[in-house]
Order: structure tokens, then C-alpha cells, then sequence
């Protein structure tokens, strides 16, 4: 009996120390979110730089499949998000907070890290990287329509002007303290985007409009066709971020937090639509095949118009890159802290997220073939994350009746997700490959 009042003691300080890494950690620390919050993190973390290339995989793609996948897209996603939301708290008195946890409950403690984490932080790191660039581009854009007869800037700097930002703003401590970086990111994004379908419209359909793939051989339109499926999937991948969101929200077993959570998604999903549809489709409809890879790009005048969406894009990326990078830093804080018993400090926090910064600047600075990156990363890892991961730990879960509506469901999900992972990196790639061909290092 003498040994076992040590024993208890140290079982309650460590449960003390768990509790004191667990208010520390960003994604657990602040857990009195508003609905509303969960609304404007999903807009946000959806609602990417990805709808002003939706004309343009619409024009590789063609009417017909275009819409198809477009709308097939929304609504898989939505349902797949739905199940996320109902999964958070599945099992009484617990709360998955993070997507792995999931992974680790449905495929068990090694499997479910080894599945789950390597796609989710390819597709973190790939945002951050790739907003890294748009928030670069746009800026440089801004500068260019603003200020006709400067001397040109290189793109580089532009990226670094953007990430000096985020060496600030990454040191908010958690989801709740960047509510409002995140609003101003989903009011913008609803702004360009109705920025960019009605600067369209007032121009009216170009005379000498074409409908047809652009590309002249069959090899070229097939590519083109993958590549667009990539920029589609893209454009939906809120997914690696719902769980974290959702942890955000206080819960009772009376009142779970899947309520407002869903209430919260489906206002997101609606300015999802209002985002979406009304610009690929008028987009494409107004330029037709010769549409550029970001429709402001083919929008030249008016030019105030268009440089006050560059800015607005610019803002946007801003609050995008940190929801994608608030799990990243709570995965490298929960390493450094649990794994590695560093002492949870403001310092620690300091260096970490400086790092992760800088890190992403310079990849985004290094490799800036925007278009292809992101159908490669597209196919890649959002393919999985958001069409077919939710519908595979939902299967091993709940294990619904063979051919029943909830199983068919779920494989045609699977089906339609393996058959994105698939085709689209191999559009990517060989954009990547073409355009890395004139590419200057550092140009």
C-alpha cells in the first residue's frame, strides 16, 4: 500500500501536466466559439484563390463535365463534411479535436498517424506554400495596375512583402484570436469573387468566344481535361480544418457542439455556391476557351476594379494561410512539448512558428509555378482528405448494411474521390513540367 500513494500522485501530476499542455496547444486552448465562427473559418478555409481558376479548368473541361463536376463536387463534399461533423464526438464523453485522432480511432494508434497525418500536412503545408505565391502575385499585380510606370518589381520580393505579415500574425495563439483575421478573409473572398462573375458580365461574351478545347492534339486535351479535375478538387478542401474548427466550440451532452458546427456549415457552403457556380460559369461563358488561369488576369479594365480585387485577394490568402497553418503549428507544438518534453513557453512558440513562416516563404519563392502546383497537390492529397477518407472511417466505423443507401453512398464517394486522386496530379504534373522549362530561379 505504501507505493501506491507515489503512484497516485504521479498519475495526478501527470494528468496536471496533460491539462496544462492541452490549454496551451492552439486547437484545444479556446473552446468559446460562436456558430457564426464556424461559418466564417469554413468560408475561409474553402473559398481558396482557387474560384478565380475555376473558369479556367471549366474551359479544359468543357460545358457538359464542367458542370458536372462542379456540382458533383459540392455535393460530396457537403455530405462528406456533414459525416466529419457528426464523427467529432461519436464516442460519449470524447471529443476527436483533430483529424488524426479520427484516423487513430477508426485504423488504430500507428496506422490511423501514418494514414492520415503525412496527406493532411501535404495539404497544409501545399496552401501555405501556394498562398504564399497568390498573395505574392497579387500584390505585384496591384502594384503593376496602380503604378504603370514604376520600374517592375521582382516576384520574390512581392512574397516577401506578403509573408512579413504572417511573422505577426502567426503569433496569435489559437482559433478563436484570429475569428477576426478570418472574417475580413471570407467577407474579401465573397468580394472578388462577385467582383470578378459581374466585371465579366459588363464586359458582355466576346465576339470571337470559343466553346472547344483549346489544346490541338487529343494527348494535349486529355491533360488538359485531368488538370482540370485537379483545379476542381482543389477549390474544395476545406476538409483538413473542420475538426480543429469544430473543436473551437463549447459542448455538453445535452448540447453538442455538432449543432451549431452544422448550422455553421451549411450558411458556408451556401456562400460556397454564391462563390462557385457564378463565376466558373459566367466566367467561362463571357471568355470562352481563351479565359486566363486566374479570370482576373483576363479582366484588364477597369483597372481600379481590378486592383481593388487583387488587394481583396491579397487579404483573403492572409486568413486562408492562417487557418491552414494553425494545425500545422499545433501538430510541431504538440511534437516539441508531449514527444519531446520541451516546457510549453511563449519562447518555444516564438521560434516554431517563425520557423514555419519563413520555411513556406521560401518554398513559395523557389517554386512558384502556381497553376500546376496546385492540380498536382490537388489530386494529391485533397482528393483523399476530402472525398473518400471521411466515407472509408465512416465505413470502418459504423459499418452500415451491405448495398444499403448509406453504403452505396459512401462507395460512390470513394469511387469518385480514387478516380480525382488518380487522374489529376498527372494534369499537374505535366504543367509544372511545361512551364518549368522557361522558369528563371528567383526571377
Amino acid at each position: 500500500m505504501v507505493n501506491q500513494a507515489p503512484q497516485d500522485d504521479y498519475n495526478d501530476e501527470e494528468l496536471a501536466r496533460q491539462k496544462q499542455i492541452e490549454d496551451w496547444l492552439p486547437i484545444t486552448s479556446s473552446r468559446n466559439a460562436k456558430w457564426w465562427y464556424s461559418a466564417f473559418h469554413n468560408v475561409t478555409a474553402m473559398v481558396g484563390a482557387g474560384v478565380l481558376g475555376l473558369p479556367y479548368a471549366m474551359s479544359q473541361l468543357g460545358w457538359g463535365p464542367g458542370v458536372a463536376i462542379l456540382v458533383l463536387s459540392w455535393v460530396i463534399t457537403l455530405y462528406t463534411l456533414w459525416q466529419m461533423v457528426e464523427m467529432h464526438e461519436m464516442v460519449p464523453g470524447k471529443r476527436f479535436d483533430r483529424y488524426h485522432e479520427l484516423g487513430q480511432h477508426a485504423f488504430g494508434e500507428k496506422l490511423g498517424l501514418y494514414i492520415v497525418v503525412p496527406q493532411q500536412l501535404i495539404v497544409e503545408i501545399g496552401v501555405c506554400i501556394v498562398y504564399m505565391v497568390t498573395g505574392g502575385k497579387s500584390l505585384k499585380k496591384f502594384h503593376e495596375l496602380v503604378c504603370e510606370d514604376c520600374k517592375p518589381i521582382k516576384l520574390t520580393y512581392f512574397i516577401m512583402i506578403y509573408a512579413s505579415v504572417h511573422f505577426v500574425l502567426s503569433h496569435l495563439p489559437n482559433f478563436n484570436s484570429i475569428s477576426g483575421v478570418s472574417l475580413a478573409a471570407a467577407v474579401m473572398s465573397l468580394s472578388y469573387s462577385t467582383i470578378a462573375w459581374a466585371a465579366s458580365t459588363s464586359k458582355g461574351v466576346r465576339e470571337d468566344v470559343q466553346y472547344g478545347y483549346k489544346a490541338k492534339s487529343t494527348a494535349g486535351t486529355v491533360f488538359n481535361f485531368f488538370s482540370g479535375l485537379g483545379d476542381v478538387a482543389f477549390a474544395y478542401a476545406g476538409h483538413n480544418v473542420v475538426l480543429e474548427i469544430q473543436a473551437t466550440i463549447p459542448s455538453t451532452p445535452e448540447k453538442p457542439s455538432k449543432g451549431p458546427m452544422w448550422k455553421g456549415v451549411i450558411v458556408a457552403y451556401i456562400v460556397v455556391a454564391l462563390c462557385y457556380f457564378p463565376v466558373a460559369l459566367v466566367g467561362y461563358y463571357i471568355f470562352g476557351n481563351s479565359v486566363e488561369d486566374n479570370i482576373l488576369l483576363s479582366l484588364k479594365k477597369p483597372a481600379w476594379l481590378i486592383a481593388t480585387a487583387n488587394i481583396f485577394v491579397v487579404i483573403h490568402v492572409i486568413g486562408s494561410y492562417q487557418i491552414y497553418a494553425m494545425p500545422v503549428f499545433d501538430m510541431m507544438e504538440t511534437l516539441l512539448v508531449k514527444k519531446l518534453n520541451f516546457r510549453p513557453t511563449t519562447i518555444l512558440r516564438f521560434c516554431v512558428r517563425n520557423f514555419y513562416v519563413a520555411a513556406t516563404m521560401f518554398l513559395g519563392m523557389t517554386f512558384p509555378f502556381f497553376g500546376g502546383l496546385l492540380a498536382f497537390f490537388g489530386g494529391f492529397a485533397f482528393a483523399p482528405t476530402t472525398y473518400f477518407l471521411p466515407c472509408i472511417i465512416w465505413l470502418a466505423i459504423y459499418k452500415p448494411r451491405k448495398y444499403s443507401l448509406s453504403w452505396w453512398a459512401n462507395w460512390v464517394c470513394i469511387v469518385f474521390g480514387i478516380f480525382l486522386m488518380v487522374l489529376s496530379p498527372i494534369g499537374g504534373l505535366r504543367t509544372i513540367v511545361i512551364q518549368a522549362k522557361e522558369y528563371k530561379f528567383y526571377s
